[in-house]
């Protein structure tokens, strides 16, 4: 959402504010993704989140000032309610599995169906493979989530580590560059032809030895 300039002038002369809610399994390090993104640092122990935490960062990304809005969700079930809550008013949703534990990659189509449910049309959904440091105890293989990433039609998937600094901020940027394009595509009523609509194809970045850093499909 792009905000007008009296409420620029408001909130820190922000351009753009975003909504983001992350979501996924249990202790598929959720909180520790969005602790690294806020402040760099990241912590072996941390507490299961209890219904809904929020974060703020301001990035500057192509001279505009976009702060995003990151509301980490507790996956337990009991908590469902509550977070069920908070996609309406989301502008984007990133998926978390743990690339050590195959049951939180198969319940990834859950939580798009949820999402699908309860969210707005057409918000932007990214997929994302945590722990990407114990690639060898790896049981999700990354072309199985860039198959789903397609089926879905998702934005992107990148595998991610917080322990090691691993594509933490370049979730964050290239969400919010995408979320900055649609936005200007909405806004450009003309259909400026320097306007681009959004790739159909999900951008993937996978973080293994053996692997290309990027690939398309």
């Amino acid at each position: 959402m792009q905000l007008p300039s009296a409420a620029r002038a408001a909130d820190e002369d922000v351009d753009y504010l975003f909504k983001v809610i992350l979501i996924g399994d249990s202790n598929v390090g959720k909180t520790c993704v969005v602790q690294h993104f806020r402040s760099g640092v990241y912590t072996e122990t941390q507490q299961n989140t209890i219904g809904v935490d929020f974060t703020v960062r301001s990035l500057n990304i192509e001279g505009k000032r976009v702060k995003m809005q990151v509301w980490d969700t507790a996956g337990q079930e009991r908590f469902r309610t509550i977070t069920q809550s908070y996609y309406r008013s989301a502008h984007a949703a990133i998926i978390a599995y743990d690339l050590t534990r195959r049951s939180t990659f198969e319940s990834v189509p859950h939580w798009i169906h949820e999402i699908e449910k309860y969210g707005a049309a057409n918000l932007v959904i990214m997929l994302i493979g945590n722990k990407s440091d114990l690639w060898q105890k790896r049981h999700v293989l990354f072309e199985d989530a860039c198959t789903l990433a397609e089926k879905h039609g998702l934005l992107a998937v990148l595998e991610t580590s917080a322990k090691e600094s691993r594509n933490i901020d370049e979730v964050f940027v290239l969400m919010a560059k995408e979320l900055m394009a649609r936005n200007s595509l909405q806004l450009d009523s003309a259909g400026a032809t320097h306007s681009l609509a959004p790739e159909s194809s999900p951008v993937l970045v996978a973080q293994v030895p053996s692997e290309k850093p990027r690939c398309t499909c």
